[in-house]
């Protein structure tokens, strides 16, 4: 069987990287904890892996806006890194502060690495939202989530999560159908309402990928509900599968097709 090597990538204040690595471990990936100074002084590189995870957290405490840090210390350090790892068609995702990191490097949603096309701003209800909320997926260019998936149960831990940009940006992401999960109502419908939509996401996006598809980022964590009785009412509702775990089970089976 293929080894599918996955790097978790660290910084200071980054603190959902274990859930990550139990994640991928789990459906069969071998993922390595990595520092982001590793990547700069070179001792370790992205050409070694196959996917490029960045986790949730509060990179350097979230100083300036959620994620801006770190994203100026990947394009301004690690930029030929991450083009490198892209030409060879390497799978990234990034999950809360890590599709901040996303945004802000530009490589969501447009994949213009060094230019930012959006944004996640403070959630319109003025505070940390930490609890669960629905999701649906929607039919998007990411080239590893081309099945059909019911509804699922994500846990949100954000106080920047809301998705803003202009009009035009936004019928842009639409037409090229960038993204891949909404906030959904108690029918299943997209929402703009609180609570359900946590943050005021325009269009109710939660998730987006880039054009190629090979990009992913979403502010809820799919990665905290790969077991059972991860969720709260597994119990009431029997679950037979955890929610979150189909996006690493499909992750790693693209690239054990592909690789």
């Amino acid at each position: 069987m293929k080894i599918v090597n996955v790097c978790i990538l660290q910084s200071d204040g980054t603190n959902c990287d274990n859930e990550l690595f139990y994640a991928f471990k789990k459906f069969g990936g071998s993922p390595q904890f990595v520092h982001v100074n590793e990547l700069r002084d070179k001792s370790k590189s992205l050409k070694n892996f196959d996917i490029l995870a960045l986790p949730g957290g509060f990179s350097y405490g979230d100083d300036v806006a959620s994620g801006k840090i770190w994203a100026i210390e990947l394009i301004s350090f690690l930029r030929k890194e991450i083009e490198d790892f892209r030409k060879k068609e390497g799978l990234i995702i990034g999950i809360c502060n890590g599709f901040q990191v996303l945004v802000r490097t530009g490589l969501l949603p447009f994949g213009n690495l060094g230019k930012m096309d959006a944004t996640l701003a403070t959630n319109d209800s003025g505070h940390f939202e930490c609890r669960w909320v629905d999701l649906k997926v929607e039919k998007s260019k990411c080239i590893f989530l081309q099945g059909d998936y019911n509804i699922g149960h994500f846990a949100v831990n954000h106080g920047e999560g809301k998705f803003l940009c202009n009009i035009e940006t936004l019928k842009k992401v639409e037409t090229q159908k960038l993204v891949v999960f909404r906030y959904v109502d108690e029918n299943g419908k997209p929402t703009q309402k609180y609570p359900k939509n946590p943050n005021g996401s325009l269009n109710a996006t939660a998730g987006a990928t880039d054009p190629t598809g090979r990009v992913l980022g979403l502010m809820p964590h799919p990665e905290k509900f790969v077991d059972v009785t991860q969720y709260p009412n597994w119990r009431r509702e029997k679950i037979a599968k955890p929610h979150g775990s189909f996006i690493f089970e499909n992750m790693i089976k693209f690239v054990r097709k592909t690789k």
